[in-house]
């Protein structure tokens, strides 16, 4: 005897959405800082146990991040992660084949506040990843700093978060056997200084990093554009210049994280809140770019292969735009 359910009234499922993208928002704000809270609590309890016990697993785990990381197929798979999705909506493009035999490296843009595309489209299967793109492990890079909080880290990883570092990076493209697929959010954080509704500015012209990196493995390197990903915060006033913005680049040398001032609804009324608005994402994922190996390539090879870089995603980006209600006359600015 088959049981069926009767399906989600839409008020219930609207809720659903909204306490699972609060979830996600206030994980990354909140939920490092307490599991090293609790970690330490622990300690002066009689659950001490449990920190000891976890600090002895660090010791022997602490490279794991580094080698790959250990990602949890329940954990990518929740169904939280498909409320999410359907919260925004959230949707994954395709424009070419990736070849399971092959490493690639993949440039995410634009960073937006909290770089929600990258996490529901290579962090989760919610998009459905696996199917658009089968044989492909997705990794995405984030801040070495999140690996270093007890408990964290196993949570970071189980979604198929690494460091971002080279050594990091280099384990997952090095892997003989091709499939892995490594996400950089290439703005990084200062971009998101810098995102705000109608805002296409990149801090690319000067990042080469990615593109050493895809040189000496000889990984092809894909270009990613969300559209929407800056469309779902409204940040304060911040131009270049400004005591703010000063304000803010200090504290970026100092913690390593950029502050961005933002706001958007809340979880029970839309005026003001951290909950990011319900706008569309669509994360359109380019042609590869085919690039050949070298061990130690030379300023010129490496300003060569990112200007090639510059000009496909600017072309990706033109010739998806009107898809998504863009301006004609709204370009790509690289900074």
């Amino acid at each position: 005897m088959k049981v069926e359910f009767a399906p989600l009234s839409l008020p219930l499922q609207r809720r659903l959405q909204t306490a699972s993208v609060a979830q996600w928002v206030f994980s990354f704000l909140a939920l490092g800082l307490c599991c090293a809270a609790l970690f330490i609590y622990l300690f002066f309890t009689r659950f001490w146990l449990i920190s000891v016990l976890y600090t002895a697993w660090w010791l022997i785990d602490r490279e794991t991040p580094y080698k790959g990381g250990r990602r949890s197929h329940i954990m990518r798979n929740s169904v939280v992660w498909r409320h999410m999705r359907d919260y925004f909506p959230v949707k994954l493009v395709k424009t070419m084949e990736l070849d399971p035999r092959k490493n690639y490296l993949m440039g995410f843009h634009p960073h937006g506040i909290l770089a929600a595309g990258a996490f529901v489209n290579f962090c989760t299967e919610a998009s459905g990843f696996s199917n658009l793109f089968p044989g492909i492990t997705p990794h995405v890079m984030t801040l070495p700093m999140w690996f270093r909080l007890p408990f964290f880290r196993d949570y970071l990883m189980s979604a198929g978060l690494v460091p971002s570092d080279k050594e990091s990076a280099s384990h997952v493209l090095r892997g003989p056997e091709g499939g892995n697929l490594l996400t950089i959010v290439v703005g990084g954080a200062q971009e998101a200084l810098d995102a705000r509704p109608g805002s296409f500015i990149l801090l690319l012209r000067k990042r080469k990093g990615f593109i050493r990196l895809a040189i000496e493995h000889g990984t092809p390197l894909v270009p990613v554009f969300s559209f929407g990903e800056n469309e779902l915060f409204e940040q304060v006033s911040n131009p270049r210049g400004s005591w703010l913005r000063r304000l803010q680049y200090q504290l970026q040398q100092i913690m390593g994280i950029s502050l961005p001032l933002f706001h958007a609804r809340g979880i029970f009324q839309y005026s003001f809140g951290l909950v990011p608005y319900r706008r569309p994402i669509c994360t359109v994922v380019g042609k590869p770019i085919p690039v050949q190996r070298k061990h130690n390539p030379s300023e010129e090879e490496v300003d060569q292969l990112h200007e090639k870089y510059l000009e496909e995603l600017s072309k990706l980006f033109e010739d998806h735009k009107a898809k998504y209600n863009i301006p004609e006359d709204k370009h790509l600015e690289f900074i």
